[in-house]
């Protein structure tokens, strides 16, 4: 009999299965509380359970591990990028960055990457396969294991396209923000995607409170499809419609990432031209000075574009931030820690 992973069934899941072994139901909620709020790796951890329900669940049940193989902390102690082994022995990444309302975690939703996007680390292997939902809330669990402190933020904006995991992502969200577990706000939750329409309107109706991200990245069409192959299937005009409609839904307000590449999409007429597309529109545009990768020549904007960029947007009447530089001494932009790993073990 394959063994199930326990980790990936929801409340009323592991419930169910908890009976069909012969227990009764709030020995479910026990478990569930061992593995969500407690994040044990081990079901003889459960001391609440007797000895003869414990080898039932390892006769019936794993535990997904993830395994520890690298962290790099940066120098001003803020981030630190985290190089985890799943149980098949893919390797995944993510990072813990520290800010004064608390700690979030950018976690990865796929081993890899399809979509391609050519100033990003993480899709130069392609795509291996997606995570489960264990292995995504795996990732929350060990860093907050091994740092000792919550996580009060979480962000699916790691390695790989999470609406191209769709339904493990959905998953992944109720259980994170479950109250028999986790119980983290749905508000503090931001999933980022590079624009896929379909799965846009789908996740409007699952009417979640999270933020959504769009990887925008260029004004317009001509010079989106230059950075990302996904331009070449969804218009930027498509993309506005399905935000205009999770919006009308969800009532959250849609979030844009404009990574800034110099001499690429930087100059202050594309600024107008972003100001113009997004003008009275209940929205925020975060601008990212791009990490550069060897493997590409795209170079970060010069510190006086970025702010000019901003100043411009800003008279049209959009907030914006500027995202804040962590951990570039450590490879914490998406992929590139595990593409150095991957080249490694190659020699």
């Amino acid at each position: 009999m394959e063994k199930i992973d326990i980790k990936s069934l929801d409340y009323q899941e592991l419930v169910a299965e908890v009976e069909k072994i012969g227990e009764k139901s709030f020995r479910g909620k026990q478990i569930y509380e061992w593995l969500h709020q407690k994040a044990v790796m081990n079901f003889d951890e459960m001391t609440n359970l007797s000895k003869v329900l414990r080898e039932k669940l390892k006769d019936n049940f794993y535990i997904a591990r993830i395994q520890m193989l690298e962290k790099l902390d940066s120098k001003d102690g803020c981030t630190t990028k985290f190089l985890f082994a799943l149980q098949d022995g893919s390797v995944i990444e993510s990072v813990l960055m520290k800010y004064k309302h608390g700690n979030s975690v950018c976690i990865s939703s796929q081993v890899g990457c399809r979509m391609g996007c050519n100033f990003c680390a993480s899709t130069l292997g392609g795509l291996e396969r997606n995570l489960s939902v264990s292995e995504m809330l795996g990732q929350i669990y060990a860093i907050q294991n091994m740092k000792g402190e919550r996580v009060s933020n979480v962000v699916v904006m790691g390695t790989g396209e999470p609406l191209d995991n769709y339904d493990n992502l959905v998953k992944f969200i109720r259980m994170l923000t479950d109250e028999h577990g986790y119980n983290i706000s749905q508000r503090n939750i931001t999933v980022s995607t590079c624009g896929l329409v379909e799965k846009i309107y789908k996740l409007a109706k699952e009417k979640l409170q999270i933020t959504l991200a769009i990887s925008l990245h260029a004004p317009n069409d001509e010079v989106r499809k230059t950075l990302m192959p996904v331009a070449n299937k969804y218009s930027i005009e498509e993309i506005m419609d399905a935000c205009k409609e999770y919006y009308k839904i969800t009532g959250r307000r849609i979030s844009f990432e404009y990574s800034l590449v110099k001499g690429v999409n930087d100059s202050g007429e594309f600024a107008k031209e972003l100001g113009n597309l997004l003008r009275r529109k209940n929205c925020h545009v975060n601008l990212i000075p791009v990490n550069p990768i060897k493997e590409r020549n795209y170079r970060d904007s010069d510190t006086n574009f970025v702010k000019n960029f901003k100043l411009i947007l800003e008279e049209f009447g959009i907030n914006v931030t500027i995202r804040r530089e962590m951990g570039r001494d450590i490879d914490a932009a998406c992929g590139q820690l595990r593409k150095r790993y991957m080249d490694s073990s190659k020699i």
